[in-house]
């Protein structure tokens, strides 16, 4: 993760102060032999990637705001790394009934006001 405009600032340095890379992500956490034993074999640590920056937009993080933690140069590649599920596409369709419902309602009222008088 990069913050700030300089290439070294970051808030996670590598063993030796520079990047983390997947080697030393590998080797500093036994990943292969972890989720091995855990039956996840087909888990790879770019997916804890992905399922981070979709917390992060789940949590109401701006887009823009992704790229620049996942270091993207582009909204259309953090768009790849996001993955909302089921219930949120649910949330998504009944925020959007509920909005519509209310204009509905809006565009009556005058009609509703001008019959009563």
């Amino acid at each position: 993760m990069v913050i700030g405009n300089t290439p070294d600032a970051r808030i996670f340095f590598g063993p030796r102060g520079g990047r983390i890379s997947t080697a030393v992500l590998r080797d500093a956490t036994h990943w292969d032999d972890v989720v091995t034993e855990l039956g996840f074999e087909h888990l790879r640590r770019h997916d804890l990637r992905h399922t981070g920056l979709t917390w992060f937009a789940d949590a109401r993080v701006p887009v823009h705001v992704l790229r620049k933690i996942a270091g993207h140069g582009s909204l259309t590649t953090i768009q790849r790394y996001l993955h909302p599920d089921a219930h949120r596409i649910t949330a998504a369709g009944a925020a959007l009934t509920a909005h519509l419902s209310v204009l509905r309602a809006l565009r009556s009222l005058p009609t509703a006001i001008a019959v009563a008088r």
